[in-house]
């Protein structure tokens, strides 16, 4: 096939701009990571550093020996597994009774559910009723709040209306009850579905900020997007003393390490969930 001009000056334009757009997408990553590996030294003698003449993990030594930044790894960490298990549990539940049209009221749970997905209280309604649920200060207020998405719920009942019903048929002619049948058929039929939603659910658990800032008042629970937030905003941060690194690194280089350790864990499971990711988005997606 003979091309034209026109159409080979586009195609260097298109891969000219493609790649700028993707330069200056990957600099800000690649430059928050050479500033956290670099030498504190080499770091306060020079304006800019691009590439390391020398590299150091003073940073990351000085960060994870205090007490305030593992402290906080480990609540972000119990919010993520805790929090995706629960809700994972509940939207599956939700939404495989919702796909069964014995189910009576079906129609009203669904519209209810919709409503949520288009009107939202606000956030004092919010605030208080997890302030009247007593729930002020405790995990539970980011667990609770953020528990099922209508959004996710419609999207999962799409997924296992595609699951032909004569398998449940089969099942209970063998002897199998509703909740038998749901945790050892559609569940294991569910797993690309369920990784999709676990991984947004884990996302937003593991990013909590907001809700976080609202709900907890004792710094010892703080998650750590909160953490990260305060050694951003101030020059220094009275929570992070190091038994270790006697004298702290720069500012610049802690806050860069700190947003590396933030991002890693959710950029370490992605690419293990990859596989199941766009085909357990779609097929929920397709028929509501």
């Amino acid at each position: 096939m003979i091309r034209t001009n026109r159409e080979r000056a586009f195609d260097v334009v298109n891969v000219l701009l493609l790649a700028f757009i993707a330069i200056v997408t990957f600099f800000p990553i690649y430059y928050v990571f050479i500033v956290s590996f670099v030498d504190p030294t080499e770091y306060l003698t020079k304006a800019y550093v691009l590439w390391p003449e020398k590299w150091s993990i003073e940073s990351y030594k000085f960060l994870l020996s205090t007490k305030a930044f593992p402290r906080s790894i480990y609540n972000s960490g119990f919010l993520t597994v805790v929090g995706t298990a629960l809700s994972l549990m509940v939207t599956a539940s939700l939404a495989y009774a919702l796909s069964r049209r014995r189910l009576r009221g079906r129609q009203t749970f669904l519209m209810l559910i919709l409503f949520t997905v288009l009107f939202s209280p606000g956030i004092i309604p919010h605030y208080l009723l997890v302030r009247d649920l007593h729930l002020m200060n405790s995990y539970w207020s980011l667990i609770l709040t953020s528990l099922a998405s209508g959004w996710n719920v419609i999207l999962m009942k799409g997924f296992f209306d595609s699951i032909p019903v004569e398998l449940e048929e089969s099942a209970a002619i063998d002897g199998c009850h509703d909740i038998s049948i749901f945790i050892r058929i559609i569940l294991p039929l569910s797993l690309p579905s369920l990784a999709a939603f676990g991984l947004f659910y884990a996302v937003g658990y593991w990013n909590q900020f907001f809700n976080a800032l609202l709900y907890l008042n004792n710094p010892a629970k703080w998650p750590i997007q909160v953490l990260l937030q305060n050694l951003l905003i101030s020059s220094s941060n009275s929570e992070l003393v190091s038994d270790v690194v006697a004298t702290p690194p720069p500012t610049e280089t802690l806050k860069m390490a700190a947003v590396i350790i933030a991002t890693a864990p959710i950029l370490a499971v992605y690419p293990f969930l990859q596989k199941h990711f766009a085909k357990g988005a779609m097929v929920g997606s397709v028929k509501g």
